[in-house]
């Protein structure tokens, strides 16, 4: 299942790309969302390889997942991976410059079930595939306006 959205931002992309890379910040923020996360290896600067593992609720379940950045490009794309147990997902930020002040951001969310739980949970949410896709889409225009 795939949720994708664009955003165009009026921001500089070495400055969009340097906010993206600031992974403190969203480690604190998934904190304050009752995640617990803890960055392996304590690397600092964002290089591929690194890796967080993730603790949280989800529908009534604990749930744990393990999340890496797998490709780098400065200052143009990022991806993440994350497994889970029963869910694979991949995440991809694409930045595109379209003036010297301004940048398009583009992001997918990619979710694969691995196990017949997963499947049944994906298929509940592709009934609520619109629903879903405006909420992404509105996290991701709500993300924008802050950078």
């Amino acid at each position: 299942m795939k949720f994708s959205s664009e955003e165009d931002i009026e921001t500089p992309i070495d400055r969009v790309f340097e906010q993206l890379t600031n992974f403190e910040m969203f480690e604190r923020t998934a904190i304050r969302r009752g995640v617990e996360i803890e960055r392996e290896r304590g690397i600092a600067q964002p290089v591929v390889g690194m890796a967080w593992k993730a603790r949280f609720e989800m529908r009534g379940r604990s749930r744990e997942a393990r999340v890496e950045l797998t490709h780098l490009d400065r200052p143009n794309t990022m991806r993440f991976d994350a497994i889970g147990k029963g869910v694979d997902g991949s995440f991809f930020i694409d930045l595109l410059p379209l003036s010297p002040r301004s940048t398009r951001m583009s992001v997918v969310l990619d979710i694969e079930p691995k196990t017949l739980s997963a499947r049944l949970l994906i298929q509940s949410m592709k009934l609520a595939k619109t629903n879903l896709t405006k909420r992404f889409r509105k996290k991701v225009w709500e993300f924008a306006k802050t950078l």
